[in-house]
């Protein structure tokens, strides 16, 4: 049986008045003192206990909180417990709870006992100097698993780095160590993306730390928020490891020439039993009338985002890794079921501290299914976009499903693949759907995240294999597939917006036709470094397309206005469309971009005058030394083609 009071109570404006508590919270140390500060705001009885390491044997000490009003407790002493290990046991309503601090910065072994942590010696050297590289003049979005990133041997990685924060940190990896296939950093280095976004790095709960080092997830299970996930370092067990190793590798990353995203999770946590509610019973969770948690991620229970202290916990959480972390940018995980007054506070504070627009913030603009938000609550998902900051970006899935088909039904194609496009959709597409109509619409083109592919739903070659191969071979480089991937990826890179893709995108990886890994081992998850050196012309086709878009600014164009440089040509068959594009300031004054998905060659008529081939079906580095053409030149079937005019 559920409580159906403490909905009433914890979303009274009454309890807010009464409870909200701006200290800052968590376990503070000098050395000469230390703090613990806990919100539990229906608790009647609070306790400290310590311990000498981060898991096994009784508590060394256990010490009363003393109730300082507003819901904190607190304890305190003149000693220096940095290393200490600890844990609380909150009573409610009669019932005894032992919790971790929810939150903590620092943990024990898979997150059971929290850490009082010294910060600054968890410092690489020079981190004080560290910062993200200068802007480049695109954004491009390149996603990677951690473990799935360097596990493969041929990776070139030492065996004891693979799958670790350590394998971030390698910039001269190549394919078996045969110094001339770059792979990890130095692959991504040669690629040319600007942004590395890392699946979930915090603290999560599916993974046993101290089990099998191919233990695999995903990483959509947090467990402590405000702490790296031990089994990505050398040593989980001891709780400082885990935070140098990340912040060597963010460092890393950006001494390479790349800004780091962080793939982040506050809509639910592993359990509704979290640390959270051990402390707060039901008060982060949503509940429906009966009294029972809210299932609007489909994971058991949705956070009470709109809740002020709830709000205030993602707030600080977003604040202290964008701060202690140096993390460049935050994608949220179903966006769709928190509310627009908290992304837009993160977007403000993020603004204040670092500059308009410095650090990127976008998600997920959806949820698995419907949420008991408080009444009146805005919700940040499709319906919300137009009242989110021109700043907040969402993952397009309008442009991503008219390109490849539908991430619902494996067997629907869409343009590249057979399903046809009409004109309207694909100038919707290419102007980043601003104030498009039906499936999505933004104002700007800055909110519109473009891509084909993520973690989760089909890999882009898997989704070509399930709807153009009747021997459903995913390790076959079938050269008609190749085709429809190069069109998907000119397509993509021809859209304005923000560039996402999914690592290994660019060499057609592949999951065997799993529609999500998330469970599935690291055969199938990992980044295959084989197969990206056999497929290299297609990586290159990508590798051109992400240089020819940073000479682009018709496109690059993030401003409410830029779809008025995007302009419909006749269609020159069946199939087939054409754009032209104002590219203003740029090496080329305009371009020409055409698009057939059709079985024969169409003869295109480039608009009057000159124009200077920068890209077709087969190469993207046409720009280097461009041929000239004018009249009418043949479009071949399932291809692309860039012109630009000076």
């Amino acid at each position: 049986m559920y409580m159906t009071n403490t909905k009433q109570i914890f979303d009274s404006s009454e309890f807010q008045k009464h409870f909200h508590c701006n200290v800052p919270l968590g376990a503070f140390r000098s050395p000469r003192h230390t703090e613990f500060r806990l919100w539990a705001p229906t608790a009647e009885r609070a306790r400290l206990r310590l311990y000498p390491a981060g898991d096994g044997g009784e508590p060394a000490e256990v010490h009363a909180l003393r109730f300082a009003g507003r819901g904190l407790w607190i304890w305190e002493t003149d000693r220096d417990l940095d290393g200490t290990y600890y844990d609380y046991e909150v009573t409610v309503e009669g019932v005894s709870r032992v919790t971790a601090d929810p939150y903590a910065r620092a943990c024990g072994l898979n997150g059971e006992r929290s850490m009082v942590i010294d910060l600054s010696r968890t410092d690489p050297p020079g981190w004080a100097f560290d910062g993200p590289p200068a802007p480049r003049p695109e954004t491009v979005i390149y996603e990677i698993h951690t473990k799935d990133f360097s596990w493969d041997p041929a990776s070139g990685v030492p065996e004891a780095y693979r799958g670790k924060f350590k394998a971030l940190c390698l910039e001269d990896t190549t394919l078996d160590n045969d110094g001339e296939h770059p792979t990890c950093l130095n692959y991504l280095r040669r690629l040319g993306v600007t942004h590395v976004q890392l699946m979930p790095v915090y603290d999560y709960g599916s993974v046993d730390e101290a089990g099998a080092p191919d233990a695999f997830n995903w990483g959509y299970d947090p467990v402590n928020y405000n702490v790296p996930e031990g089994s990505y370092s050398t040593d989980p067990r001891r709780g400082e490891v885990r935070i140098r190793e990340l912040k060597e590798a963010v460092q890393a990353l950006h001494q390479n020439g790349f800004r780091v995203i962080m793939d982040v999770v506050y809509n639910h946590t592993y359990h509704l039993d979290s640390w959270l509610w051990r402390t707060a019973p039901w008060y982060y969770s949503r509940q429906e009338a009966d009294g029972s948690p809210s299932n609007g991620s489909g994971c058991g229970n949705d956070a009470a985002s709109e809740r002020s202290m709830c709000a205030k916990y993602i707030l600080d959480s977003v604040l202290y890794w964008a701060e202690e972390y140096h993390m460049d940018g935050f994608r949220f995980d179903l966006m769709g079921l928190l509310d627009v007054e908290l992304m837009e506070h993160i977007r403000r504070e993020l603004d204040e501290r670092w500059g308009k627009g410095e650090k990127l913030l976008f998600g997920e603009p959806w949820s698995a299914s419907g949420t008991a938000a408080r009444p009146g609550t805005l919700l940040a998902d499709k319906g919300g976009l137009a009242y989110l900051d021109l700043e907040t970006g969402a993952f397009c899935d309008a442009t991503r499903d008219a390109v490849k088909g539908s991430v619902e039904k494996a067997g629907k194609p869409g343009f590249v693949n057979g399903g046809g496009l009409d004109a309207k959709t694909l100038v919707n597409c290419v102007r980043g759907w601003v104030n498009g109509e039906g499936k999505f619409s933004v104002r700007a083109p800055s909110q519109t995240i473009t891509y084909l592919s993520s973690h989760d739903d089909w890999t882009l070659w898997d989704k070509l294999v399930l709807t153009m191969d009747p021997d459903r071979d995913f390790d076959r480089l079938d050269p008609a597939l190749l085709r429809a991937n190069r069109l998907a990826a000119a397509i993509c890179f021809t859209c304005q917006g923000r560039l996402f893709l999914l690592g290994g995108e660019e060499f057609a990886r592949t999951k065997q036709g799993i529609r999500d890994s998330v469970r599935s081992p690291l055969a199938v998850n990992r980044l295959d470094w084989r197969r990206a050196w056999e497929n290299r012309e297609l990586a290159d086709y990508y590798r051109g397309l992400i240089a020819l878009r940073m000479q682009l600014p018709g496109l690059q164009d993030k401003s409410a206005a830029a779809g008025e440089r995007i302009r419909c040509a006749p269609e020159p068959a069946k199939d087939c469309a054409a754009l032209e594009v104002d590219n203003g300031e740029g090496r080329w004054r305009r371009l020409f971009l055409a698009y057939s998905a059709g079985e024969e060659t169409v003869s295109l008529s480039l608009p009057e005058g000159e124009w200077e081939l920068l890209a077709d079906g087969e190469s993207s580095f046409w720009w280097r030394d461009p041929p000239v053409c004018s009249g009418t030149v043949p479009l071949p079937p399932v291809s692309a083609a860039i012109f630009g005019q000076r």
